[in-house]
């Protein structure tokens, strides 16, 4: 039984990260015994061609990709193609877009032929096992599927999975390298569940109200292991790491106690956190905290069900500053109630906390299925623009209300996006003086390098470009390095200086590297760690 997992293409300023939830389904199917590969088209390019060539050599019974809103769209995408390639192979989604629209989704695209609702582990190892046997899914709760001319809903799955007993992520899967060369983190949890109810999220709906907690031991294990990888710092992706303190202290006493090295980040609410837990968060290596803030109206924040005020918003960027923490806060211009003097607010509280040292953005809201906010838009006063999903990336506005307009949503985040565009000309500027800072540069450079050694996966550059015949003398890696450089200028629009200096640092990083076989010169990625 061989089951292939995909992980859909989005764009490289989303911030991507190492696919975790593919990697916890993979992790749960090798501990069933079933053979499983992931294809990744965040860091690969796609083709039909490259599909059919992936399906020919791993010859899988069962191809599933995962989607959220945005991606949706690349995903099936993917599983028509899978299905032109092989009509035989059953074909499955999950993922939080599909969990709340899965009837409709089934209907409209037939070579789809179930949905996984909500958590996947489990139900995609009963999944296996039923292929495998030649069974139907009829039986399997958290599967929606065909039967025929008629779609079968077999519900949610009422037991929750016990999150300490879980497979650990089977990462060797993931091309780990790849990612660590884009200079990207890595992801994991400590728990599960969201005991909030904030209208415009489904995380409560997908993984429950009550928060399931990862032992303490078994969490600093995995955070061990990842900080042994080389990534530049590790994300706790948590709905709310500091939803308990005893839970949050516990890891960082841990961290403390095994005396790690390490750079990390988390998400929090306003009203969860003290100065106790943030001192202790920094002790143990946090630099960043995120708070979901939303708006600066009192209003609004009620009406969205928040339940926080600005109040302690301000009380909390206080306790950061204190203790040293980073704090970054996140806004959504478009939320039920917004008129024009809302946006000024909410805008203008952002000024307020950066004055305060706080990082801020603004994203816009985008109603996804399963929201309270998409089901009641009429009551919320929320007109919906479109379900063209891959428009559904929160970077532009897809909703207006009463008084504000979608252009109106538009020219503050356009604004907003100007700055950091200004702010990153004028290092440009400042480097030419020697006037930028150390830590302006490393900015500037970072990003700069990343978006060049991104189109050099994306293009193949590399592998068109990356061999050529040994002449038989001794080759070092700088003359190495310096003939792959000008090999690639000649076919991407990067110069041979630029290209060098990013692939000197990503060689040094082990994320890059060559051989001499077979009488030629071999460049490739480091893909698996």
């Amino acid at each position: 039984m061989r089951f292939l997992l995909i992980n859909p293409y989005y764009a490289i300023s989303e911030t991507p990260s190492p696919p975790l939830g593919l990697a916890l389904l993979a992790g749960a199917l090798e501990a069933a015994g079933i053979e499983v590969k992931v294809l990744d088209y965040v860091v690969f390019p796609y083709s039909k061609d490259l599909l059919a060539g992936e399906l020919a050599a791993f010859s899988p019974d069962i191809v599933g990709a995962t989607s959220v809103t945005m991606t949706f769209d690349s995903a099936i995408a993917v599983i028509k193609d899978v299905r032109r390639i092989d009509p035989d192979v059953v074909t499955v989604m999950g993922g939080p877009h599909v969990t709340f629209c899965a009837s409709e989704t089934l209907a409209a695209f037939p070579e789809l032929d179930m949905i996984v609702r909500g958590e996947g582990e489990e139900t995609a190892v009963e999944i296996a096992r039923a292929i495998e046997k030649g069974n139907s899914p009829q039986d399997i709760p958290g599967v929606v599927y065909r039967n025929g001319s008629e779609t079968v809903d077999n519900g949610f799955r009422t037991r929750l999975a016990d999150i300490n007993t879980l497979p650990a992520p089977a990462r060797h899967l993931l091309a780990l390298g790849r990612y660590r060369a884009l200079g990207m983190a890595i992801g994991m949890t400590t728990s599960r569940g969201c005991p909030f109810n904030c209208i415009f999220c489904v995380g409560r709906k997908m993984v429950g109200a009550k928060v399931r907690y990862r032992h303490a031991e078994k969490v600093v294990d995995e955070i061990e292991y990842l900080n042994s990888l080389g990534f530049p710092q590790i994300n706790l992706a948590d709905d709310l790491f500091t939803a308990n303190a005893r839970h949050c202290i516990a890891i960082c006493n841990e961290i403390l106690k095994r005396k790690l090295k390490v750079r990390w980040t988390s998400f929090a609410r306003v009203d969860t956190v003290s100065k106790e837990v943030l001192a202790k968060m920094r002790e143990a290596g946090c630099h960043t905290v995120s708070f979901g803030v939303e708006s600066g109206n009192a209003g609004i924040l009620k009406t969205i069900e928040k339940g926080i005020t600005t109040e302690q918003v301000i009380k909390a960027v206080d306790l950061c500053n204190e203790v040293g923490m980073a704090p970054h806060a996140s806004f959504i211009l478009g939320l039920p109630g917004e008129t024009p003097e809302t946006l000024d607010e909410t805008i203008a509280f952002g000024e307020t906390l950066k004055a305060m040292g706080v990082s801020h953005g603004f994203h816009l809201l985008a109603p996804f299925p399963g929201t309270a906010v998409r089901e009641r838009s009429e009551a919320y006063g929320i007109k919906i623009l479109t379900d063209d999903w891959s428009q559904y990336h929160a970077n532009r506005a897809i909703v207006e209300t009463s008084t504000v307009t979608r252009e109106m949503m538009d020219e503050r985040v356009v604004d907003w996006e100007k700055v950091f565009g200004d702010f990153l000309d004028d290092i440009k500027v400042r480097m030419g003086k020697g006037e930028a800072t150390e830590d302006e540069i490393w900015q500037l450079v970072n990003l700069e390098r990343t978006v060049l050694i991104y189109d050099l996966m994306m293009e193949r550059a590399i592998e068109e470009a990356g061999t050529w015949p040994a002449d038989g003398t001794p080759v070092t890696d700088t003359a190495s390095l310096t003939t792959l450089s000008s090999r690639l200028a000649g076919i991407t629009k990067y110069s041979q200086e630029d290209i060098s200096t990013a692939l000197e640092i990503t060689m040094k990083k082990g994320n890059l590297a060559w051989q001499e076989e077979n009488g030629n010169i071999h460049w490739d990625w480091v893909d698996y760690l």
